[in-house]
């Protein structure tokens, strides 16, 4: 496994790459890699000649009272995590690489709307943050797919959003959500989890399925499921952000015309703030009466 950690030595490798016909897969986190990474990876390799993995611990999408300097960086049992999967080309910038100019005259990429609600409205400037940072990256590696994660939903459907309208040739690939046994998503945030806090973290997936459930079994009246499973979170010991039901495609409030449902949750447990989603198809729009008071 090669590792660059300047742009201009990374831009020359891949040029080579693509010269000699090689398709590339990219697979951009912030390093602490765990499981679910590397089911990212995985199917990288499957979709690509050479896969690229990037480790940047991001600056930009960190706002006020988020501690960026205890975010674990844990480089070394990355790389060897990277090599036993086959990974052959590492990108691993520093700030200065990526930032050259530091970060009060960068550039931004803001999405409207999709960036402002869920985990946007808790962290402002968050999405902008990881717009940018995700621009600046397929900038320099050129990829011809890059591959995300379901758990940051929000997230995977900003980077999509971004893609459409800035026209980038690249085909962005979600990955189903990778869990434990016992249901609770695959999550950097989890080692900061206690012990007993670990045994709570699973009631959040458990709560967004049972919330799923419901709407299948024809229960219509969101906001009250809405506000039964944020109860739900309280009594379990966590302290909710947001428990919301929305169009899975626009991320807006559910509408007579939506096909998907996306039940998004945020909450605080202890110290780390966990996420996850559930998704759910609708019935034709010809069957929409059930739905009908929202």
């Amino acid at each position: 496994m090669r590792t660059y950690t300047a742009n201009a030595a990374l831009l020359k490798a891949l040029s080579e790459t693509r010269r000699a016909g090689s398709t590339i897969a990219f697979v951009p986190t912030m390093g602490n890699l765990h499981e679910g990474h590397l089911e990212l990876v995985r199917k990288a390799s499957e979709l690509a000649d050479i896969v690229v993995v990037s480790i940047f611990v991001n600056p930009m999408q960190f706002g006020a009272g988020e501690d960026l300097d205890a975010y674990p960086r844990t480089l070394i049992s990355d790389k060897e995590k990277l090599f036993a999967e086959g990974v052959p080309i590492l990108f691993a910038p520093g700030p200065g690489e990526i930032y050259p100019e530091g970060l009060s005259t960068q550039t931004q990429v803001m999405v409207p709307e999709l960036a402002d609600t869920l985990c946007g409205a808790s962290r402002p400037g968050h999405f902008t943050g990881v717009a940018t940072v995700v621009s600046k990256l397929f900038n320099i590696v050129r990829p011809d797919f890059a591959v995300f994660g379901e758990k940051d939903f929000q997230q995977l459907s900003i980077i999509r959003k971004m893609v459409l309208d800035l026209c980038l040739p690249i085909e962005i690939i979600g990955v189903a959500t990778a869990r434990e046994k016992d249901g609770l998503a695959l999550s950097s945030r989890n080692g900061f989890l206690t012990r007993s806090e670990r045994a709570v973290a699973p009631r959040l997936n458990e709560i967004l399925m049972e919330c799923r459930e419901a709407i299948a079994c024809g229960f219509d009246n969101f906001r009250e499921l809405q506000a039964h499973a944020q109860l739900k979170l309280i009594r379990a010991g966590f302290e909710p952000d947001y428990f919301e039901i929305r169009d899975a495609r626009t991320l807006h409030e559910v509408t007579e015309s939506t096909e998907e449902v996306a039940i998004l949750a945020a909450a605080k447990l202890g110290q780390p703030r966990l996420i996850d989603n559930v998704r759910l198809a609708l019935n034709p729009v010809s069957d929409w009466g059930m739905l009908s008071s929202q």
